[in-house]
This record gives structure tokens, sequence and C-alpha cells, in this order.
């Protein structure tokens, strides 16, 4: 009895059957590796929010009054200038939204009042020079701040009213709310709130 060898189309159905069965395990293992690189991306983006967040209790905590034209937190919807307490004098710092990114912007230690406007000012100009070095985090579409005035909390850029609480004349709060939206595509999603307590020393 003669043995009965594959046809040449058999032999092309087969290569046919798994040249699919190949693509279909690449487009999974595809798949499995670009669900790894946003499971990382996420958890570094993540990560990178956690020591943002570190850094900004740091400084709130260290606010030092300089007893000047220079409040030790003043915040105008783009820019938080904080004025801190550091081992050498007194530093500013400031933290800007620009362009779905969080920036910030730290002086060397200063000693007299002129100088701690003068960093003031200089920290501003940095900032709008988009120098990569001072961007903190990426993917935040906006951010608002609300200060706790009169037993209640407000917009801290809001001066009070009959209803309301009302700004006192030296507008350092006892506690600062920040609420922070994720851009789409960031890593983060929805709204983030954070309140600190405040004490200016």
């Amino acid at each position: 009895m003669k043995s009965r060898g594959f046809t040449l189309v058999e032999v092309l159905v087969a290569l046919l059957v798994m040249a699919i069965m190949a693509a279909m395990a690449w487009r999974g293992i595809d798949a499995l590796v670009r669900s790894r690189e946003i499971a990382q991306a996420g958890l570094a983006q993540t990560a990178r929010l956690q020591t943002v967040l570190a850094q900004w209790e740091v400084d709130l905590r260290a606010l030092q009054d300089s007893h000047s034209a220079v409040p030790p937190l003043a915040f105008d919807g783009g820019n938080l200038v904080l004025t801190r307490q550091a081992t050498a004098g007194l530093q500013v710092v400031v933290w800007s939204l620009r362009e779905s990114s969080l920036w910030r912007w730290e002086s060397p230690a200063v000693r007299t009042l002129q100088d701690l406007e003068d960093q003031r000012q200089r920290g501003l100009q940095q900032l709008a020079q988009r120098n990569p070095a001072l961007r903190a985090l990426d993917g935040v579409a906006g951010w608002q701040f609300y200060c706790y005035w009169g037993n209640a909390w407000s917009n801290c850029q809001s001066t009070g009213n009959a209803e309301g609480p009302q700004k006192p004349a030296n507008p350092t709060p006892a506690g600062l709310r920040i609420a922070m939206q994720f851009a789409d595509g960031s890593g983060l999603s929805g709204t983030l709130t954070r309140e600190l307590e405040i004490t200016v020393r």
C-alpha cells in the first residue's frame, strides 16, 4: 500500500492557518506590552504626583512672615508665591501652572527685604522662560486654591462679601485647599483635593 503525502493545497492551507495563529499571538503579545507600558507610565506619574505633593507640604509648613510688602503666601490664579524659612535666611518659592504643567522655582536664601522682593520678580521671570529643569509635573489641566478665613473656605482670590467670609487685611489663611484637575491621557484622572493647615512663623 502506497503512503499518501500532503497535497500542495493542504500545505498551503496549513501554512495559512499557522500564519493566522502567529498573527493573533503577536497581537496578543503586543497588547500585553502596551498595557504594561501604560501601567508603568501611570505608576511613574502617580509617584511623581506624590513627590510634588510632599514638596508642596514642605513649602507650606515652612512659611515665614517677613513683615514686609511680600506676603508669606499669595495666589494670583496662575502663580502661588510663598516665602519660606531656610537655614541661611528666607527663600521665595513660586509654583506656577503653565501649558498643562506644574512648575516650581526656589530662590537662594536672602536676608534683606529688597532681596526678597527682587527674588520674587526673578522667580516669575524664570518661570516665564519655561526652563525644563523647573517642570515638576505634566498633565495638569487646571487648579483652584481655597483659603480658610473666618471659619469658612473661600476662593483665595475673592475679597469676601456680606454673606461669606471676609478676607483679612493680612491675607494669610489658616488653611489651604488645592483642587487639581488632570488632563486626559496624563496617566491620572479626575480631580485631586488636598487640604493643609498653615502655621506662619
